[in-house]
């Protein structure tokens, strides 16, 4: 029923209980996961899971806070690694001025050479941005004005006027856990009112755990609390707002099968 279009199984609090996390998911109606990586020393580790889980996908990609410590990470190296079969994203990439763990600069040139290996490979964007709204917003336009590619803001967390740049784009709005919180009301008017064909659910396990899990290490069966929160919010039998998200999942995912 569910797809959890953003998680961690590779990282501290899930992969030290990979298998039991995993037959969590399943017994909780997710049907496929996303295992996202965030520097280069967990690329083979994050295919190899997805090589060993048919229901496991893997990314390839530098965070944003990872930047400093990849600038030999560049375009043709990402698109060579994403030639895996089970590869079918880049990123997460993006930029990210709350916690500036890296030079900001570094930051931008980073993102650009990913979005350039999401364009040349045409495997989605897998953005994060945080306290970088315009520069983000920049960069994806003015990229995009270079040739489009397909692409989604995860864990989003960003103001309305922002997602209508994302959608304008023609990008997809995933939406975490963070939007069961009694102080989003901002990010539920958004979620609210994201088409239902851009629309992806995440957790990104093992951060961000949705209501009534709070305080827990997040993990991908929790997707479906987020899901049954944001069918409430939308007027939607849960069924439905699963059916669509996965369906969406696998438009612009399009290297995964079911």
């Amino acid at each position: 029923m569910f797809v959890d279009s953003h998680c961690h199984l590779n990282y501290k609090g899930l992969v030290e209980q990979q298998q039991d996390i995993l037959a969590r998911a399943r017994g909780a109606g997710v049907s496929a996961m996303l295992n996202i990586s965030t520097r280069e020393s967990e690329w083979d580790a994050v295919i190899a899971l997805a090589d060993q889980e048919a229901d496991v996908w893997a990314s390839v990609g530098i965070h944003p806070h990872e930047a400093d410590a990849h600038v030999g990470v560049d375009t043709a190296k990402l698109v060579a690694k994403a030639a895996h079969p089970r590869v079918v994203g880049i990123g997460e990439t993006g930029l990210d001025y709350y916690y500036d763990h890296s030079d900001r600069e570094q930051q931008r040139a980073a993102f650009r050479e990913h979005i350039a290996a999401s364009r040349d490979s045409g495997l989605p964007l897998i953005v994060h941005t945080r306290d970088a709204e315009q520069d983000t917003a920049e960069i994806l336009s003015d990229e995009m004005g270079k040739g489009a590619f397909p692409g989604v803001i995860h864990c989003f967390t960003a103001s309305a006027d922002f997602a209508r740049i994302a959608l304008d784009l023609g990008l997809y709005i995933s939406i975490s856990g963070i939007v069961t919180f009694k102080n989003a009301k901002d990010l539920q008017a958004v979620a609210k009112d994201i088409p239902s064909d851009r629309l992806l659910i995440e957790t990104d396990s093992p951060f961000l755990a949705p209501v009534p899990h709070r305080g827990k290490s997040c993990e991908p069966g929790f997707v479906a609390d987020t899901a049954a929160f944001l069918a409430n919010l939308r007027g939607l039998m849960v069924e439905k707002l699963g059916d669509q998200s996965s369906d969406n999942f696998y438009r612009l995912f399009s290297k995964a099968q079911r």
